[in-house]
């Protein structure tokens, strides 16, 4: 029987460390083959296959269609893309399996994997699970399949995207893709869309020298905001490895969570289509659905997980969708999926039609005084025991809404929310309140709360 971790079969994706315990050649080979099995029970041939800029990336891309081709599948070779232009390239050559061997913003050392069934859908749960158990048995479908194509997508891929924008006037705009795989073709993008950019860390270099390209961490968007200031701009972007999240800082060098900006692209969608349904996770702040339901919106909280926002969106027919660590979902002129070049090209348009700075728009918004997503770090084994114990307490005094962990409602807009990471061993909280004061309060609350679990760190870091 193969022998592979059970903790890199997270909720939504494959993860873990380059290694030879963990994720390595063989292991890739392995799961090439689990997926491949998958598939072809399932009478998928097709399947798109790309990676990201990671130092083990290459190798296990290689490998994972070594496994592919063992199961009899047909393989369209993309190379070096993001994960958006993965998910892209299935609707281009019309196929309905997909895999990128990425650890998404994870830090250096990590690898993993994102799987495809169909068009915008990622496998999650029970068919990850079913492809562990395959793997597991070593119970593989044996046939010989081939490479039918390989092909570079980056041209096609950014035609389409700016085909569907439109009046983008010009911007100076600086672009950070903190070394990852964005840095080949954001920078592009926006130059066509009619930018002046400042490219800023845009080369490829896996060791990530400067910080882990991650926009919900404030040192990525503190340098972003530090550039845009020494460059005069109007604002900045910046893109996580893989190029599936968005971070933006407005001309002051201020960051704009995506809960904020999301107000925004809601508002764009809102104006086109009144009464549109917009789902976002249950990490954001209380001014997003009051923002979405002040211009006749519905807003939908759901669980966190690009996976998993994705299914709601197909389940309620919304038109957009959202995350707090940057994920950007529009099925409004679009195909669903998470595509940060794309949400930078709607931020573009929406900017663009307003005839003031960025900073003065945000101030429109409704505001409320919040913590970033904040990591303690907690062992995998026993993180979902905590979550669940912790929920049952906070019920007993409180309301709590549990899509995903528990977002627990003290009055007067103030909440605070625990839930597990599914990409580390971690919980992941974030507290909200009207007055900063407030706002310790609930934070202390919870530290108080987790106390009795002395394996869960008390020193917590932004996610």
């Amino acid at each position: 029987m193969a022998k592979l971790e059970k903790t890199m079969f997270r909720e939504y994706d494959i993860r873990g460390r380059e290694s030879d315990k963990e994720l390595n050649e063989a292991s890739m080979e392995f799961i090439g083959k689990g997926y491949g099995t998958f598939l072809q029970k399932r009478g998928v041939n097709q399947v798109v296959v790309g990676h990201d800029n990671r130092a083990t990336s290459d190798a296990f891309y290689r490998a994972a269609i070594r496994g592919l081709l063992a199961t009899g599948c047909e393989v369209i070779d993309v190379g070096i893309v993001t994960t958006p232009m993965l998910y892209w390239a299935q609707y281009y050559f019309r196929a309905k399996g997909g895999l990128v061997v990425t650890a998404s913003h994870n830090p250096a050392g990590w690898n993993g994997v994102k799987l495809a069934l169909g068009y915008s859908h990622t496998i999650i749960g029970k068919e990850l699970e079913e492809i562990y158990e395959t793997i597991l048995r070593e119970d593989f479908i044996q046939k010989q399949g081939e490479v039918i194509k390989q092909e570079n997508i980056a041209a096609p891929f950014r035609a389409d995207l700016l085909s569907r924008v439109k009046g983008i006037k010009h911007f100076r705009v600086v672009v950070n893709t903190g070394n990852g795989t964005a840095g080949i073709f954001a920078p592009q993008l926006l130059r066509e869309a009619g930018c002046e950019v400042i490219e800023h860390y845009t080369e490829l270099d896996p060791t990530y020298p400067h910080y882990t390209p991650n926009p919900a961490e404030t040192e990525m968007m503190e340098d972003t905001g530090k550039i845009v200031l020494e460059g005069k701009a109007d604002f900045g972007f910046a893109f996580d490895g893989d190029g599936d999240r968005l971070g933006l800082v407005d001309e002051k060098g201020q960051n704009i969570w995506p809960d904020r900006y999301l107000i925004l692209l809601s508002r764009l969608v809102l104006e086109k289509n009144p009464g549109a349904k917009i789902v976002f996770d249950v990490k954001v702040s209380e001014a997003l659905p009051e923002d979405i339901k002040a211009h006749g919106g519905i807003p939908i909280m759901w669980k966190t997980g690009h996976s998993y926002i994705k299914e709601k969106m197909d389940q309620e027919n919304a038109l957009l969708g959202g995350e707090m660590s940057g994920h950007i979902f529009f099925k409004e002129g679009y195909y669903g999926f998470d595509d940060a070049m794309f949400a930078a090209l709607k931020l573009l348009e929406y900017f663009s039609s307003q005839n003031k700075t960025v900073s003065e728009i945000v101030e429109e918004t409704p505001y409320y005084v919040s913590t970033p997503a904040l990591h303690a770090e907690c062992p995998d084994e026993k993180k979902y025991q905590v979550v669940e114990e912790l929920t049952k307490d906070f019920k007993k005094e409180y309301e709590v809404v549990n899509v995903s962990g528990a977002r627990v409602y003290f009055g007067g807009g103030a909440w605070g929310l625990v839930r597990v990471s599914s990409n580390l061993p971690a919980l992941v909280l974030r507290f909200e309140a009207k007055t900063p004061e407030r706002l310790k309060e609930v934070e202390k609350l919870f530290r108080e709360k987790l106390k009795k679990y002395t394996f869960v760190s008390q020193e917590w870091y932004p996610a």
